[in-house]
C-alpha cells in the first residue's frame, strides 16, 4: 500500500504534521488561506474516507471474529473495545464530559473551551490492536482530563489480596506530558483506589497494581474500573495504540 518505506513515512508525518497546523490555524487564518486550503483538503478527506471505510469493516469484522487476547502467566486478561474494533462513537470534535466511547470507555474532562477531537485509528503494526485511539486537545483551561475503563465483570471474580493488577500501555505523545493510573475497586460500600504514574518513555508502559498493600475486602468487590489521568493536556496529542489489562497471582515468598 503506497510506500511504505522510511523515506514515504517521513513524507506522511512531514504531511501530517502540515495538517495539524493548519487546523490549529484555521480560526484565525485569513479567508483565501482557508479557501485554499479547503480545495486542497477535500480531495484527501474523500480519498481517506473511502479507505478508512473499507478497511473500518474489514478490521471489524476480524476483530469479531479474533479470540480474546492471552498474556502468559496471567489468569485474566483483557483489551477493551476501543482496541478491538472500529466504534461509531469514537470520532468526534469537542465532546461533552462523559462522552461514552463504546460500551467500557469514557471521557472526562472540565475543560469549557470546546477545544478536544477524538478520533479511533488503524493499528500501528502488524502486531498488537486491531485499532488505536487518539486524543488531541488545542487551549485547555480545565483541571483535568482522563479516560475511564470499566473493566468486565469477570475482572472482579475472584479477585484477591494476593493478585497483581497490570496494565500495558503503548503510548505515543506529541510532546512531554505527566501520566497517571487510577485503579478503583468497589467492594461493598467501600472503593479502593490505587494510583500509579505511567513511565510513558517505556515501550510498552506497564503500570502494575499489587493489592496486597490494599485494604480489599475479597468477599465484597463488586466492580473495577481504571482512569488514565493527563496533566496538563493543552496542545498536545495522546495517542493510544495499544491497552491491555491483566492479573496475575503474585509470586510467592
Amino acid at each position: 500500500m503506497g510506500d511504505d518505506g522510511p523515506i514515504g513515512r517521513m513524507r506522511q508525518d512531514a504531511a501530517l504534521r502540515q495538517w495539524r497546523r493548519a487546523a490549529r490555524r484555521a480560526e484565525t487564518a485569513p479567508l483565501a488561506a482557508l479557501r485554499d486550503g479547503r480545495a486542497r483538503a477535500l480531495p484527501l478527506h474523500r480519498a481517506l474516507g473511502q479507505f478508512l471505510a473499507v478497511a473500518d469493516r474489514r478490521l471489524a469484522a476480524d476483530a469479531a471474529a479474533a479470540p480474546d487476547v492471552a498474556v502468559p502467566g496471567t489468569d485474566w486478561a483483557w483489551r477493551p473495545e476501543a482496541w478491538r474494533a472500529p466504534l461509531a462513537s469514537a470520532s468526534g470534535v469537542t465532546p461533552v464530559s462523559g462522552v461514552r466511547l463504546g460500551a467500557d470507555l469514557a471521557l472526562f474532562h472540565d475543560c469549557p473551551l470546546g477545544e478536544i477531537a477524538i478520533a479511533q485509528d488503524g493499528p500501528w503494526g502488524q502486531e498488537g490492536a486491531p485499532c488505536a485511539l487518539a486524543v488531541e486537545v488545542f487551549g485547555f483551561a480545565g483541571s483535568y482530563l482522563s479516560l475511564a475503563l470499566d473493566l468486565p465483570r469477570d475482572a472482579a471474580e475472584g479477585l484477591l489480596r494476593r493478585h497483581v493488577v497490570r496494565a500495558a500501555l503503548t503510548l505515543a505523545l506529541e510532546e512531554p506530558l505527566a501520566v497517571y493510573a487510577r485503579l478503583n475497586i468497589r467492594h461493598g460500600p467501600n472503593t479502593e483506589q490505587i494510583l500509579r504514574e505511567v513511565p510513558v518513555a517505556d515501550a510498552p508502559a506497564v503500570v502494575e497494581f499489587d493489592l496486597a498493600y490494599s485494604a480489599l475486602n475479597e468477599k465484597r468487590v463488586e466492580r473495577l474500573w481504571l482512569d488514565l489521568i493527563f496533566e496538563r493536556p493543552a496542545m498536545n496529542r495522546i495517542a493510544l495504540g495499544d491497552v491491555v489489562l491483566s492479573r496475575h497471582p503474585r509470586a510467592a515468598l
